[in-house]
């Protein structure tokens, strides 16, 4: 890795009343690449994740993208950030179950102002391009546990986001739809010129990365630079 990264962090500490999540944790990520962000339940992993992506302000530390810190940033700066550069996939899709797939995907363009027809076409696009055309008229519960996913990876990628965060994006599907998942989330990531932090315990979702990164006990150890 050279140059400047697109996301970095570096003494990133964060506790919950008593309780340590994070304790000089330490991140970077460069454009189109993959990065795991590994480890057990409680190590703090989706809070590294939350602090990454200017949702949770860690208690001391700091976190760059672009070469801004997100702490500079005002709210409304950071909220327009997740709108537009930043992309999300959770583990259950939280799509909006009363819209269909299309308006599902549609959605962050419309929140952005795009012209609806504009904001259609475009979600019509990336919904062929994750295999879910099929499912463009349906709504959430009346698609797979795997459909949606892909319409959640369609969503997250359509504002032409810089960074996706997906927080365990197969956890809640059998391993042939999240080898599906995974495969199209990073392929199309890729064509995209998108970053990914995946955060997962799964090994063989991990593999599909270009770097794993493992949290323990809030600590964060760059496996690439570990002998």
């Amino acid at each position: 890795m050279t140059g400047t990264a697109l996301l970095a962090a570096t003494g990133l500490c964060k506790s919950f009343g008593p309780t340590p999540a994070l304790r000089d944790a330490a991140f970077r990520i460069d454009p189109g690449e993959v990065v795991a962000v590994m480890g057990p339940s409680g190590s703090g992993k989706s809070t590294l994740l939350h602090c990454l992506a200017g949702i949770v302000p860690p208690d001391s530390g700091e976190v760059r993208y672009g070469g801004r810190n997100l702490a500079a940033m005002s709210d409304a700066e950071r909220s327009a950030l997740r709108r537009t550069e930043f992309g999300f996939v959770f583990q259950f899709g939280q799509l909006v179950p009363e819209l269909t797939s299309l308006e599902n995907v549609a959605l962050p363009l419309r929140l952005n102002g795009v012209r609806r027809k504009e904001a259609e076409r475009r979600a019509a696009g990336w919904l062929e391009r994750l295999e879910v055309s099929d499912v463009a008229a349906k709504r959430p519960g009346q698609v797979s546990g795997g459909q949606g996913q892909r319409v959640a990876v369609a969503r997250a990628l359509v504002t032409g986001a810089r960074v996706v965060f997906a927080d365990e994006p197969t956890g809640a599907l059998d391993s042939l739809n999240g080898e599906r998942v995974m495969r199209l989330l990073t392929q199309v990531a890729k064509e995209a010129g998108a970053a990914v932090v995946l955060v997962t315990h799964e090994a063989r979702v991990a593999a599909y990365s270009d770097r794993e990164i493992v949290v323990r006990d809030g600590r964060a150890r760059d496996t690439e630079h570990v002998a």
